[in-house]
This record gives structure tokens, sequence and C-alpha cells, in this order.
């Protein structure tokens, strides 16, 4: 009796251990489901909102928008504030155009009135003009309003280049996330030197 007693007390031991030991397996692999659950659905969500984010800014898209029709890359990169400058420059250069053609074509017509009335020489004028200009006087106000007119035209390519570049760079920029615990702060500062003395600066911090 006494050694039935003593295997049963033994068995029932070693059975206790074992259920144990089985929690405690059962817990370990739970947890590390969870774990890897866990760590699948993060990588997932993650991986979802950085594809969205870039695919919503696509620099190409930005770039033929804009060369498509000037503010429109602007306009895909929700840059809104900038559509002012764009149309501004543009109506600002497009004025100066007009306006030495305009000169252009109106001092031409009287230079070639001129050469072909005999006033050849640069000294002669048209009586009738009014004001009268010298041959030589409507020779320098073409060139001169015609160097004009195609400066300003090379500054609306320029401009219209500009803007381009301005969307694609943008929506580049677009993809980069900026560290939210990133903080710059300006503080006065206050340097007691036994030299140079006392000394008021100001200091910029910046926290990451």
């Amino acid at each position: 009796m006494k050694k039935r007693f003593a295997i049963l007390l033994i068995l029932s031991w070693l059975l206790m251990k074992v259920g144990k030991a089985q929690d405690s397996l059962n817990v370990i692999s739970e947890d590390t489901v969870l774990l890897q659950e866990d760590t699948v659905v993060l990588e997932s969500v993650d991986t979802v909102l950085m594809k969205s984010y870039a695919s919503r800014y696509n620099p190409r898209k930005a770039l033929l928008y804009a060369a498509v029709l000037p503010g429109l890359g602007q306009i895909y990169n929700k840059k809104y504030w900038k559509l002012p400058l764009v149309y501004g420059g543009f109506i600002g250069l497009g004025y100066g155009v007009n306006f030495y053609q305009k000169t252009y074509k109106k001092h031409k017509e009287k230079l070639f009135w001129n050469l072909e009335n005999g006033y050849e020489l640069d000294t002669e004028k048209n009586p009738e003009d009014d004001p009268p200009y010298t041959t030589g006087g409507l020779r320098t106000i073409v060139d001169k309003a015609r160097r004009e007119r195609d400066f300003f035209t090379i500054l609306m390519g320029g401009m219209y280049l500009l803007q381009i570049i301005d969307a694609h760079v943008d929506a580049h920029l677009k993809e980069f996330d900026l560290n939210p615990n990133l903080k710059v702060s300006i503080q006065p500062t206050v340097d007691q030197d036994e030299l140079i003395g006392r000394q008021n600066a100001l200091s910029v911090i910046i926290k990451f």
C-alpha cells in the first residue's frame, strides 16, 4: 500500500509539472503568435500608408500637369498660395513683352517711312511727325525696343520652366516626413567673460 501510495504521489507530481509546462508553452506560443500578428498588421498598415501617400503626390504627374498648363502642378501639390506668384509673374512679363512690341512696331513704321521718303541721314527728321524723330533716333528706339522685347520673352520662358521645376521638386519633398519631436526655439543668453565682460546674445536651440 505504501509503495502504491508513493507511486501515486510521484505520478500526480509529474502530471502537475507537465501541466504547468504545457501552460507555459501555450502562453509563450500565444504571445509569440500575437506579437507576430501585431508585427504583420503594423508593417502592412505602414506600407499601405506610405504607398498611398507617395501615389497621391507623383512627381511625374506634377511635372506633366505644370508643363500642360502653368500653375496646374502647384494645384496638384495643393500649394494654392503659389498660384498668384505664377500667374502674377506671367502677367507682368506678358505686359512687358506687349509694351515693347508695340513700341518696336510703331517706331519701325516711322523709320521705314523716313527711309522710303529720302530721310536716310541720321540727322534728318520727318517734319510731319509729331513729335518729330531723327532717323538715327528711330534706329536707336527700334533696336532698344527689340532687345527689351526679346529679353522679356526669354524671362517668360524661364518663368515657365521655373514653375515646372518647382512643381516637380515640391512633389518629391512631399515624400519626406518631419520628425514630430523636432522643436526649434530662440532664447536669449547672457555670457560673463573676465576679459570681455558681459555679453548678451540669442541662441538657437534645436531639440529632436
